[in-house]
């Protein structure tokens, strides 16, 4: 198996507005070697039982990555060229590094983005 270079979107507060609410900025940064794969049923019904959201795919995230991937915007690039944009719900689900065989440790549940 061998994951692709996704795009993650992080906001950083840039300051404030004239109400006093938080601005924020996004910065894209890449991570390498993500999986991105189908949702299985239990999956599906899970989510949409705890968050009220239809998982678009699930992606897995390599050991030793560090960003925080709590609802934030992601994008890549597809084998026909074509963007696609997901955003992240819910806690990732997270194995001990140590103990999981692959490369990937965690997995996070996606939803379709416009």
């Amino acid at each position: 198996m061998r994951g692709i270079t996704v795009t993650l979107w992080d906001k950083t507060q840039s300051g404030t507005d004239p109400f006093g609410a938080p601005v924020y900025t996004e910065s894209a940064v890449t991570v390498d070697d993500v999986l991105i794969g189908e949702p299985s049923t239990d999956d599906v019904t899970s989510s949409t039982q705890l968050y009220g959201k239809s998982i678009s795919c699930m992606i897995a995230i390599p050991k030793g990555d560090t960003h925080d991937w709590t609802n934030k915007k992601l994008s890549w690039t597809d084998a026909q060229g074509n963007t696609q944009t997901v955003h992240t719900f819910g806690l990732p689900i997270m194995g001990i590094e140590a103990n999981v065989p692959t490369r990937w440790h965690m997995k996070v549940r996606c939803e379709a983005y416009e």
